[in-house]
């Protein structure tokens, strides 16, 4: 059976401001034992700009 995680990514206005973020929160996940399988947008601007996401972890239980 496998447990699955998901953290909250914000993207700012500012394209370089939190660029390193999703490093940091995956290389931290998989320290934990997780594994990283992908992304999920969960807001989207007018004009096709992800807003916000969620990073999707997964790890056997």
């Amino acid at each position: 059976m496998k447990q699955y995680a998901y953290v909250s990514v914000h993207i700012s206005k500012f394209i370089g401001a939190r660029l390193e973020e999703h490093r940091e929160i995956i290389d931290g996940y998989a320290a934990k034992g997780w594994k990283y399988v992908g992304y999920l947008p969960t807001n989207i601007s007018d004009y096709g700009k992800i807003k916000d996401m969620d990073l999707i972890f997964e790890k056997d239980v």
